[in-house]
């Protein structure tokens, strides 16, 4: 996937927490797929549906159920590039946006581990799409980041 090319189509989201905690016990959280259940915010009604291998690697199919705005919606992910503990790659195949591709980045830091995502989204519908429809679909997913990161503060210290 050439990602010059797909930032020249899309919104770009980035955010970073430190937390505490030890790379591998950041890294060991965040490779189990249930708990991205945890750290999704309720109204998303977020869960995991099937997921391809005993547990997450490169290449690993996650099928997900969302709602958006109330309506329910099928998402599937790949895992493009998993390499532990330092991060990994999931793209959607399948779901809300005409392209999400996310990186989860992880780096010891001042004791702990300060962690990165970088998402690089674009809504569906193209110009107009993103005309109508772009500066809610940023608000709602700076909310569900917002959200991530309150959650792992108050579980991560």
């Amino acid at each position: 996937m050439n990602i010059s090319l797909i930032e020249k189509k899309c919104r770009v989201f980035e955010t970073s927490q430190w937390v505490p905690r030890s790379l591998e016990e950041v890294f060991l959280f965040f490779s189990d797929a249930k708990n991205l259940e945890v750290i999704t915010p309720p109204w998303v009604q977020f869960r995991i549906l099937n997921m391809s291998t005993p547990q997450i690697e490169q290449g690993t199919l996650l099928d997900y159920r969302i709602k958006i705005k109330g309506v329910p919606m099928k998402w599937r992910t790949r895992i493009e590039n998993w390499n532990p503990p330092y991060g990994f790659v999931d793209t959607q195949l399948i779901g809300p946006y005409s392209i999400w591709h996310h990186t989860h980045s992880f780096a010891e830091k001042n004791g702990g581990t300060e962690m990165k995502d970088r998402v690089l989204y674009r809504v569906p519908l193209g110009r107009v799409g993103d005309l109508l429809l772009g500066w809610q679909i940023r608000k709602d997913v700076e909310a569900i980041f917002a959200y991530r990161q309150k959650t792992i503060k108050e579980m991560f210290g």
